[in-house]
């Protein structure tokens, strides 16, 4: 997971403890209930495939795939690669420490499948992620772009609100079209002290562009909803925003 900033580059090994902690050896709540079930469902990986995932994070992604599927984890931060080749019980799993935003130290420019899940919205140059993807797929070869859904969940420009007249819950988005750089804290309680990440939105026509100057045909976009659900006396209108405003976007593309 790689964040540029000016001239300076950081990555997420500041907070890899943290994170590691917060995804355990499963995945977080969503991990588990909604994005890895989602994405293996699209990915469709079977018996002699092949995965590149790229800013793999701890490698939730490939705790969950077919045995016999070769797969390869890339990430910047040498903290959540060690976590990844920890946990993960297929010692045939290749695991590397670089920067997804540069050339890949991978030899494999055939791979049938590419992920990026929950990544790409860290990394403030996603054309130069697409343009690696594309480098190491063959043709026809599938990539899966999981966000956290760029219309809806832009941090600090979208938030819930209630409207007590029409008793409904719904969200709040200040700014969209506008491409935007947001640090985020590890841990708020620690003011300064706090390690920080940074995020970047961008709105939807602009992924859409580097996909396709990439060559890359877009085959399918999902919007993937909560499937928590509220009690008392505001379960009605808060399981109704839930079913109303997705949390996560999910697009998969093809290398023409």
């Amino acid at each position: 997971m790689v964040k540029r900033q000016g001239a300076t580059e950081t990555s997420w090994q500041p907070v890899s403890d943290w994170y590691g902690r917060i995804v355990g050896k499963e995945g977080h709540y969503y991990h588990e209930h909604v994005i890895l079930p989602h994405s293996l469902r699209l990915l469709g990986l079977k018996g002699g495939d092949s995965l590149l995932d790229m800013a793999c994070g701890q490698g939730v992604l490939a705790r969950r795939i077919p045995e016999d599927v070769y797969y390869a984890g890339v990430d910047i931060a040498p903290g959540l690669i060690k976590q990844a080749r920890r946990l993960d019980r297929n010692k045939g799993h290749i695991y590397i420490v670089a920067d997804v935003n540069q050339p890949l130290p991978v030899p494999k420019k055939d791979f049938s499948h590419a992920a990026l899940v929950l990544s790409l919205q860290n990394i403030n140059t996603p054309e130069a992620v697409v343009q690696n993807a594309a480098q190491h797929l063959r043709r026809s070869g599938k990539l899966l772009v999981v966000l956290n859904h760029p219309c809806f969940r832009i941090p600090r420009q979208s938030s819930w609100e209630i409207d007590e007249t029409k008793r409904i819950q719904y969200r709040r988005v200040d700014r969209y079209m506008t491409p935007l750089t947001v640090p985020i804290q590890a841990h708020p309680g620690r003011g300064a002290n706090s390690e920080t990440t940074m995020t970047y939105h961008f709105p939807l026509s602009y992924y859409s562009q580097v996909l396709f100057e990439n060559g890359f045909a877009i085959v399918k976009v999902e919007e993937w909803v909560s499937d928590k659900r509220s009690v008392g006396a505001a379960a009605k209108m808060e399981n109704r925003a839930r079913r109303e405003f997705p949390l996560f976007l999910a697009v998969l593309a093809r290398k023409e």
